[in-house]
Protein backbone atom coordinates (compact mmCIF):
# COMPACT_ATOMS: atom_id res chain seq x y z
CA UNK A 1 0.00 0.00 0.00
CA UNK A 2 2.41 2.84 1.12
CA UNK A 3 4.95 0.97 -1.56
CA UNK A 4 3.60 2.29 -4.05
CA UNK A 5 2.74 5.45 -3.35
CA UNK A 6 5.76 5.89 -2.25
CA UNK A 7 7.16 5.06 -5.78
CA UNK A 8 4.49 7.52 -7.36
CA UNK A 9 6.01 10.01 -5.32
CA UNK A 10 9.39 9.95 -5.64
CA UNK A 11 9.89 8.84 -9.32
CA UNK A 12 8.83 12.57 -10.35
CA UNK A 13 12.16 13.73 -8.99
CA UNK A 14 14.29 10.86 -8.46
CA UNK A 15 15.61 7.35 -10.12
CA UNK A 16 13.47 4.86 -8.34
CA UNK A 17 14.51 0.85 -7.87
CA UNK A 18 11.75 -0.72 -5.97
CA UNK A 19 11.88 -4.20 -4.80
CA UNK A 20 9.71 -6.61 -3.97
CA UNK A 21 10.23 -9.56 -2.07
CA UNK A 22 11.76 -12.13 -4.89
CA UNK A 23 13.88 -9.59 -5.51
CA UNK A 24 15.43 -9.04 -1.48
CA UNK A 25 13.92 -10.95 0.66
CA UNK A 26 15.50 -9.21 3.68
CA UNK A 27 15.77 -12.57 5.61
CA UNK A 28 18.58 -13.33 3.80
CA UNK A 29 21.82 -11.61 4.78
CA UNK A 30 23.71 -12.06 1.84
CA UNK A 31 20.79 -11.22 -0.70
CA UNK A 32 19.85 -8.72 0.31
CA UNK A 33 22.97 -7.28 0.57
CA UNK A 34 23.82 -8.33 -2.93
CA UNK A 35 20.47 -6.94 -4.39
CA UNK A 36 21.62 -3.34 -2.67
CA UNK A 37 24.97 -3.37 -4.20
CA UNK A 38 23.55 -3.98 -7.58
CA UNK A 39 21.14 -1.03 -7.20
CA UNK A 40 23.78 1.11 -5.67
CA UNK A 41 21.10 4.01 -3.99
CA UNK A 42 22.18 6.88 -2.57
CA UNK A 43 19.44 5.84 0.23
CA UNK A 44 16.97 2.93 1.05
CA UNK A 45 13.70 3.19 2.07
CA UNK A 46 13.22 0.07 4.31
CA UNK A 47 9.07 -0.35 4.26
CA UNK A 48 8.96 -3.84 4.49
CA UNK A 49 7.71 -5.52 7.72
CA UNK A 50 5.75 -8.37 9.36
CA UNK A 51 2.49 -6.39 10.16
CA UNK A 52 0.01 -9.04 11.51
CA UNK A 53 -0.37 -7.23 14.05
CA UNK A 54 -2.78 -10.08 15.96
CA UNK A 55 -0.90 -12.92 14.09
CA UNK A 56 2.99 -11.80 15.53
CA UNK A 57 1.36 -13.34 18.99
CA UNK A 58 1.32 -16.41 17.76
CA UNK A 59 4.08 -16.25 15.53
CA UNK A 60 6.96 -14.26 17.61
CA UNK A 61 10.20 -16.07 15.99
CA UNK A 62 9.10 -14.56 12.49
CA UNK A 63 8.13 -11.69 13.77
CA UNK A 64 11.37 -10.95 15.61
CA UNK A 65 13.29 -12.67 12.43
CA UNK A 66 11.07 -10.09 9.64
CA UNK A 67 11.33 -6.96 11.90
CA UNK A 68 14.37 -6.97 13.71
CA UNK A 69 16.40 -9.78 12.03
CA UNK A 70 15.69 -8.92 8.53
CA UNK A 71 16.28 -4.82 9.62
CA UNK A 72 20.01 -5.65 10.69
CA UNK A 73 20.61 -7.42 8.18
CA UNK A 74 19.82 -4.15 5.70
CA UNK A 75 21.25 -2.07 8.35
CA UNK A 76 24.26 -4.06 7.97
CA UNK A 77 24.31 -3.87 4.29
CA UNK A 78 23.55 0.04 4.26
CA UNK A 79 26.74 0.28 6.82
CA UNK A 80 28.98 -2.01 4.51
CA UNK A 81 27.92 0.13 1.52
CA UNK A 82 27.82 3.49 2.69
CA UNK A 83 24.39 3.96 2.24
CA UNK A 84 21.39 5.97 3.99
CA UNK A 85 18.75 4.08 5.45
CA UNK A 86 14.91 5.51 6.31
CA UNK A 87 13.09 2.75 8.46
CA UNK A 88 9.62 2.34 8.70
CA UNK A 89 8.13 2.00 12.21
CA UNK A 90 4.82 2.72 13.91
CA UNK A 91 3.18 4.08 17.05
CA UNK A 92 2.81 0.98 18.49
CA UNK A 93 6.55 0.73 19.81
CA UNK A 94 4.29 2.77 22.80
CA UNK A 95 2.40 1.82 25.51
CA UNK A 96 -0.80 4.16 25.53
CA UNK A 97 -0.72 4.86 28.95
CA UNK A 98 0.28 8.53 28.17
CA UNK A 99 -2.28 11.47 28.80
CA UNK A 100 -0.75 13.50 25.76
CA UNK A 101 0.52 13.00 22.66
CA UNK A 102 3.64 10.92 22.22
CA UNK A 103 7.07 12.86 21.62
CA UNK A 104 10.35 11.02 19.41
CA UNK A 105 11.93 11.69 22.77
CA UNK A 106 9.38 9.91 24.88
CA UNK A 107 10.42 6.48 26.41
CA UNK A 108 9.05 3.22 23.95
CA UNK A 109 7.47 0.48 25.46
CA UNK A 110 5.03 -1.95 22.97
CA UNK A 111 2.57 -3.82 24.72
CA UNK A 112 2.23 -6.60 21.63
CA UNK A 113 4.63 -8.25 19.71
CA UNK A 114 4.74 -6.30 16.49
CA UNK A 115 5.58 -3.65 18.89
CA UNK A 116 8.20 -5.31 20.52
CA UNK A 117 9.38 -6.61 16.83
CA UNK A 118 9.63 -3.22 14.97
CA UNK A 119 11.25 -1.39 18.38
CA UNK A 120 14.30 -4.11 17.78
CA UNK A 121 14.69 -3.09 14.22
CA UNK A 122 14.79 0.72 15.60
CA UNK A 123 17.34 -0.27 17.78
CA UNK A 124 19.48 -2.12 14.89
CA UNK A 125 19.35 0.92 12.74
CA UNK A 126 20.67 3.20 15.38
CA UNK A 127 22.88 1.12 16.65
CA UNK A 128 24.32 0.04 13.41
CA UNK A 129 24.29 3.33 11.35
CA UNK A 130 25.21 7.19 11.61
CA UNK A 131 23.07 8.17 8.31
CA UNK A 132 19.57 7.15 9.06
CA UNK A 133 16.04 8.32 9.48
CA UNK A 134 13.77 6.41 11.64
CA UNK A 135 9.50 7.20 11.13
CA UNK A 136 7.10 6.40 13.11
CA UNK A 137 3.30 6.71 11.26
CA UNK A 138 -0.04 5.50 12.36
CA UNK A 139 -3.41 3.63 11.37
CA UNK A 140 -2.43 4.29 7.55
CA UNK A 141 -5.24 3.85 4.92
CA UNK A 142 -4.61 3.71 0.72
CA UNK A 143 -6.34 2.99 -2.36
CA UNK A 144 -3.60 0.94 -3.17
CA UNK A 145 -3.84 -2.19 -0.65
CA UNK A 146 -6.68 -3.72 2.09
CA UNK A 147 -7.49 -0.65 4.75
CA UNK A 148 -9.55 0.41 7.36
CA UNK A 149 -11.53 3.05 5.18
CA UNK A 150 -12.60 0.37 2.90
CA UNK A 151 -13.70 -2.09 5.53
CA UNK A 152 -16.78 0.36 7.32
CA UNK A 153 -17.63 1.17 3.77
CA UNK A 154 -17.95 -1.97 2.71
CA UNK A 155 -19.63 -3.62 5.93
CA UNK A 156 -22.11 -0.02 5.59
CA UNK A 157 -23.35 -1.43 2.32
CA UNK A 158 -24.09 -4.28 3.30
CA UNK A 159 -26.27 -3.21 5.80
CA UNK A 160 -23.90 -4.77 8.97
CA UNK A 161 -24.00 -3.58 12.17
CA UNK A 162 -21.03 -1.19 12.09
CA UNK A 163 -19.53 -1.82 16.06
CA UNK A 164 -16.18 0.35 16.58
CA UNK A 165 -13.96 0.74 19.56
CA UNK A 166 -14.24 4.24 20.91
CA UNK A 167 -11.52 4.03 23.37
CA UNK A 168 -7.94 3.96 20.91
CA UNK A 169 -7.49 7.45 19.63
CA UNK A 170 -5.13 7.83 16.61
CA UNK A 171 -4.23 9.50 13.72
CA UNK A 172 -5.37 8.40 10.63
CA UNK A 173 -2.38 8.90 7.86
CA UNK A 174 -3.03 8.74 4.33
CA UNK A 175 -0.41 6.67 2.61
CA UNK A 176 -0.26 9.34 -0.36
CA UNK A 177 0.47 12.31 2.31
CA UNK A 178 2.96 10.26 3.93
CA UNK A 179 5.10 9.59 1.00
CA UNK A 180 4.96 13.28 0.25
CA UNK A 181 6.26 13.68 4.30
CA UNK A 182 9.04 11.02 3.58
CA UNK A 183 10.49 12.53 0.73
CA UNK A 184 10.65 15.77 2.41
CA UNK A 185 12.52 14.10 5.48
CA UNK A 186 15.00 12.62 2.98
CA UNK A 187 16.09 15.50 1.29
CA UNK A 188 15.85 18.00 3.96
CA UNK A 189 15.74 16.25 7.18
CA UNK A 190 18.56 15.60 9.78
CA UNK A 191 19.36 11.88 11.01
CA UNK A 192 17.42 11.06 13.90
CA UNK A 193 13.60 9.83 15.28
CA UNK A 194 10.38 11.22 13.40
CA UNK A 195 6.65 11.20 13.93
CA UNK A 196 5.18 11.78 10.76
CA UNK A 197 1.36 11.21 10.68
CA UNK A 198 -1.89 13.29 9.46
CA UNK A 199 -2.80 16.56 11.92
CA UNK A 200 -5.34 16.00 14.52
CA UNK A 201 -6.58 12.67 16.10
CA UNK A 202 -9.65 10.76 16.85
CA UNK A 203 -10.53 7.22 17.39
CA UNK A 204 -11.92 4.59 15.58
CA UNK A 205 -15.54 4.90 16.47
CA UNK A 206 -15.11 8.76 15.08
CA UNK A 207 -13.05 7.91 11.80
CA UNK A 208 -15.99 5.89 10.90
CA UNK A 209 -18.13 8.44 11.15
CA UNK A 210 -16.25 10.43 9.60
CA UNK A 211 -15.88 8.11 6.89
CA UNK A 212 -19.69 7.55 6.20
CA UNK A 213 -20.40 11.49 6.34
CA UNK A 214 -18.23 11.99 3.59
CA UNK A 215 -19.64 9.29 1.00
CA UNK A 216 -23.40 10.60 2.52
CA UNK A 217 -24.28 7.33 4.64
CA UNK A 218 -25.79 8.22 8.22
CA UNK A 219 -22.93 8.07 10.94
CA UNK A 220 -25.59 7.48 13.49
CA UNK A 221 -25.32 3.66 12.39
CA UNK A 222 -21.94 3.09 14.09
CA UNK A 223 -22.31 1.74 17.50
CA UNK A 224 -19.44 2.87 20.02
CA UNK A 225 -18.08 -0.67 21.87
CA UNK A 226 -14.93 -0.58 24.52
CA UNK A 227 -12.15 -2.54 23.26
CA UNK A 228 -12.81 -5.00 25.66
CA UNK A 229 -15.41 -6.55 23.44
CA UNK A 230 -13.62 -6.78 20.37
CA UNK A 231 -11.23 -9.69 21.54
CA UNK A 232 -8.45 -9.46 19.62
CA UNK A 233 -4.93 -11.52 20.55
CA UNK A 234 -2.93 -8.28 20.21
CA UNK A 235 -3.21 -5.84 23.19
CA UNK A 236 -3.17 -1.65 21.47
CA UNK A 237 -2.48 1.28 22.81
CA UNK A 238 -5.11 3.63 23.68
CA UNK A 239 -3.60 6.40 23.19
CA UNK A 240 -1.50 6.09 19.82
CA UNK A 241 -1.12 9.82 18.89
CA UNK A 242 1.90 11.48 17.83
CA UNK A 243 3.40 14.77 18.00
CA UNK A 244 5.13 15.40 15.09
CA UNK A 245 7.47 17.90 16.96
CA UNK A 246 10.88 16.93 14.69
CA UNK A 247 9.18 18.17 11.28
CA UNK A 248 8.94 21.41 12.42
CA UNK A 249 12.49 21.79 13.59
CA UNK A 250 14.16 20.54 10.37
CA UNK A 251 11.53 23.32 8.36
CA UNK A 252 8.88 20.33 6.83
CA UNK A 253 5.88 21.22 6.87
CA UNK A 254 3.35 19.54 8.67
CA UNK A 255 0.48 16.71 7.06
CA UNK A 256 -3.06 17.80 6.13
CA UNK A 257 -5.22 17.07 8.69
CA UNK A 258 -6.93 13.98 8.43
CA UNK A 259 -10.15 14.44 7.22
CA UNK A 260 -9.18 16.70 4.13
CA UNK A 261 -7.00 13.53 3.92
CA UNK A 262 -10.02 11.49 4.35
CA UNK A 263 -11.66 13.37 1.37
CA UNK A 264 -8.63 13.45 -1.04
CA UNK A 265 -8.58 9.55 -0.48
CA UNK A 266 -12.39 9.09 -1.46
CA UNK A 267 -12.01 11.38 -4.49
CA UNK A 268 -9.20 9.18 -5.38
CA UNK A 269 -11.09 6.26 -5.24
CA UNK A 270 -14.13 8.02 -6.65
CA UNK A 271 -16.35 7.49 -3.86
CA UNK A 272 -17.62 10.57 -3.91
CA UNK A 273 -18.53 12.99 -6.59
CA UNK A 274 -15.40 15.48 -7.83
Amino acid sequence: MLGQDLVARLRSRHTVIPFTRADADITDAEGITAAIKRASPDALIHAAAFTGVDRCESERDLAFRVNGEGTRNVALACRELRIALLYLSTDYVFDGEKKEPYTETDAPHPLNVYGESKLEGEAQVERLLERYWVVRTSWLFGPLGRNFVESILGQARRGATLRVVNDQTGSPTYTEDLAAGLEAILERGGPGVYHLSNQGFCSWFEFSQEILRQVGLDPATVIPIPTSEVGRAARRPKNSRLANRYLATEGIPPLAPWQDALRRYLLRTTEIAK
